[in-house]
């Protein structure tokens, strides 16, 4: 948590003095969940992220200078400097690029889990991660009700953060709580506070295990507030203070923070000295890529990342 916490920190302040094309979008507040997520997941299931997963990423394998090669276009990247930011993926590690439009990624998801399915593959999690504004889509439903009917092990992690960009829960859905659509698609479904780093490991842990124990598609909703603008270049200003200081809008980072201090787990000392090594790390790994070429697109083979030729050059 505190490593995508400060990464995102700094690609935020590479952003603003325009080192960064593209935008920049901040998981803080989503850390715990995220994290919790790619914590659940073994080597061999399915991860596509959301844009605010950067806690998951890390959690489920990506390097961090995979990360920063991304945002900084370097050749060295996955996606070798070809790709927006945050598009980024390992699909033969499970990490997919994310998709914008969420609700394909669902689908994609889904489509990774049946050719694991045709393969003779068992014991393999698939796990996605949308936002509440997703929940309204066409190709939710769809995707939703192909993993119900094909009883898939789809972990499908819903963000909700109150806000679909700017339009606020209440003139997104009806229903009392997302959760309660899990019953129409007859999947079982769980909620979480997302400010609780102790109730997102519980819940979402429970919902893998019960996908890989073959129980079919686990809907899990958490209840969280983005503290950021939907991007860096938004504002936020639609966001009402009283919803900001509301339980709603607790900082899970902060509130882990003060856990491990009441527990005895860890000292303000402590919680100072892991920030300090953490924030080395991140200006070490920033440093490296700011040394490392670009593409230079008279020289660059265009095609598919895929390709057999490029599959072959890429490092392990």
């Amino acid at each position: 948590m505190l490593l995508a916490r400060l990464l995102e920190e700094k690609l935020a302040n590479l952003y603003r003095a325009g080192k960064i094309n593209g935008g920049v979008f901040l998981g803080k507040g989503q850390e715990a969940l995220s994290a919790s997520l790619g914590m659940a997941l073994k080597k061999g299931d399915i991860f596509a992220p959301l844009i605010r997963d950067q806690a998951g990423r890390l959690a489920f394998g990506e390097d961090i200078l995979d990360a920063v090669r991304t945002y900084l276009g370097s050749k060295l990247g996955p996606m070798r400097g070809r790709e927006g930011n945050v598009h980024r993926g390992l699909p033969r590690e499970g990490r997919y690029a994310m998709i914008s439009h969420l609700g394909a990624m669902i689908s994609a998801v889904c489509g990774g889990l049946m050719a694991r399915r045709f393969q003779g593959q068992t014991g393999v999690v698939g796990a996605t991660c949308v936002g509440d504004g997703c929940s309204s889509t066409g190709a939710f439903h769809e995707a939703l009700n192909l993993a119900a009917v094909e009883k898939l092990p789809l972990v499908l992690v819903v963000a909700n953060n109150q806000f679909a960009y700017s339009t606020p829960n209440d003139r997104e859905f009806a229903c009392k709580n997302l959760v309660d659509r899990a019953i129409g698609y007859g999947i079982e479904g769980h909620t979480v506070d997302a400010t609780e780093l102790d109730a997102c490991l519980d819940v979402v842990g429970r919902a893998v295990e019960r996908a890989r124990e073959g129980r079919g598609p686990q809907m899990v909703v958490a209840t969280l507030l983005r503290l950021a603008g939907h991007g860096e270049h938004d504002d936020a200003a639609y966001i009402p203070e009283a919803l900001k200081n509301s339980p709603t809008g607790r900082d899970c980072l902060k509130v882990a923070e003060c856990t491990l201090m009441e527990r005895g787990w860890a000292s303000a000392a402590d919680l100072e000295a892991w920030r300090e090594e953490t924030l080395q790390q991140v200006e070490e790994a920033v440093a490296t890529v700011q040394r490392e070429p670009a593409p230079d697109p008279a020289e660059e083979t265009w095609c598919a990342l895929s390709t057999q030729e490029l599959d072959d050059t890429f490092r392990a």
